[in-house]
């Protein structure tokens, strides 16, 4: 099991939620993974999957563990489509400064903002309550337990 780093918001969803609470909303827990309500929604439907245990890059799990979570980013992606039905959906896995394994799933929808182009990290157009993160969590929720 990977120390965790007392930094970094994925780590101490538990201890400290309110490092994850400034850009996302705790949404539901997968096998390998926790998954948020990215706050910024200018894409609807955007979220991020992040594994459970601290480890920076995908290199660092063994097969099974890779396997097991990117079935967690694919079933997560199937119920962003079901549940939103974007056009397309962009992923990104940076971390250049956040050194912890996430996706950033980021649905995109013809003839609206972004389409045909790269998504901003953080435009800042778009932010959503708790509330209504609530009701995004809720409704990603129902649709992957449909898909998976």
């Amino acid at each position: 099991m990977a120390e965790k780093d007392i930094n970094c918001a994925y780590c101490m969803k538990d201890e400290n939620p309110s490092l994850y609470q400034k850009f996302g909303y705790f949404a539901f827990e997968t096998k390998t993974s926790n998954v948020y309500i990215f706050k910024e929604q200018s894409h609807p439907g955007r979220a991020i999957v992040a594994y459970k245990e601290h480890v920076s890059e995908m290199i660092e799990l063994t097969d099974e563990e890779r396997n097991a979570f990117f079935k967690d980013v694919n079933d997560v992606a199937k119920a962003i489509h079901k549940a939103f039905n974007p056009n397309k959906l962009n992923y990104g896995a940076y971390g250049d400064t956040g050194h912890h394994l996430h996706v950033h799933l980021c649905p995109k929808y013809k003839d609206q903002y972004e389409w045909g182009g790269v998504f901003e990290m953080n435009p800042h157009k778009c932010e959503l309550s708790d509330e209504e993160c609530a009701k995004l969590a809720e409704k990603l929720l129902n649709a992957y337990n449909s898909v998976k």
